[in-house]
């Protein structure tokens, strides 16, 4: 239902859905766009109207307290990064992510919280994530279940109401960054807190990779992925996060798997996009 909802947005294209059924989450990616001289992005944007549909169809058929996975969650629709492609610019995709931000807070009364270029002092999605206990599970065998369950009085949110999270639909993160690379490695091992020990050390907040954020989850059976965020691939790329982990994985004797893109690279989104507009 809630992809069905871009039949009513032609101008949108959806260029990559990625789907994992133990972490609990899908991942869209669309393209569209907008005009080079336009201030106010956020005005008028095909890009606007379909992503405001998605995240309302996914409120409308998704219970946040029906649902677990062993990837951390805030809410039904966890976050919505805006990232500018060849010649838009960040500022647009600021104002974007703001107008957008405003309409679900507003029309939706869903609590929402900017980051990136979209806030006024660019705090990162990470620092709002912590704040509001995103990566500490709240449920056995490292699992995040059900609804949201805490208060956060002192954490206003930017639009929409300022009270703890809705049951059924949590609150929503949105952001306007440079393409961010997501990288999953695999370890066969068992022992979560020592995968997550691994993925602290690869990660610039551990003392690791600078713009790396990484954290470990449980997968599949015998099987604990260090999960990342590239926030500058151009830099630092999935082969030095390969390499950082095997090379801590075989330090601790384990054996550690050939990781994953869960999305395209910008250029090869930027290509289907051209190609999928040519063909029509």
């Amino acid at each position: 239902m809630v992809e069905s909802s871009l039949q009513q947005h032609p101008k949108t294209l959806l260029v990559n859905r990625f789907t994992d059924e133990v972490y609990n989450r899908v991942g869209y990616t669309l393209v569209s766009v907008l005009n080079p001289n336009t201030s106010n992005a956020g005005t008028a944007s095909p890009m606007k109207e379909a992503v405001f549909d998605m995240i309302k169809t996914a409120y409308e058929f998704i219970d946040l307290g029906m649902h677990c996975g062993t990837h951390p969650r805030l809410g039904v629709v966890d976050h919505v990064c805006f990232h500018p492609l060849r010649c838009t610019s960040l500022d647009q995709a600021a104002a974007l992510t703001r107008s957008v931000a405003a309409q679900v807070g507003e029309e939706l009364a869903v609590p929402t919280y900017l980051y990136g270029a979209a806030h006024t002092s660019g705090r990162t999605l990470a620092s709002i994530r912590r704040e509001l206990g995103y990566f500490k599970p709240n449920c056995d065998q490292n699992q995040w279940a059900g609804s949201l369950s805490f208060n956060v009085p002192n954490l206003k949110p930017d639009f929409g109401p300022r009270n703890s999270a809705q049951n059924s639909k949590g609150v929503l993160t949105l952001g306007a960054t440079k393409w961010v690379d997501n990288y999953n490695v695999p370890i066969h091992c068992t022992n979560i807190e020592l995968v997550k020990r691994i993925a602290r050390r690869v990660s610039e907040r551990g003392g690791g990779l600078e713009s790396v954020q990484a954290m470990g989850l449980a997968h599949t059976d015998g099987v604990i992925e260090v999960a990342c965020n590239l926030l500058n691939p151009g830099q630092v790329g999935a082969d030095r996060v390969q390499a950082e982990v095997e090379r801590l994985g075989k330090a601790e004797g384990l054996n550690v798997g050939k990781g994953y893109f869960t999305d395209f690279s910008e250029e090869r989104i930027v290509d289907l996009y051209v190609e999928s507009v040519n063909s029509m």
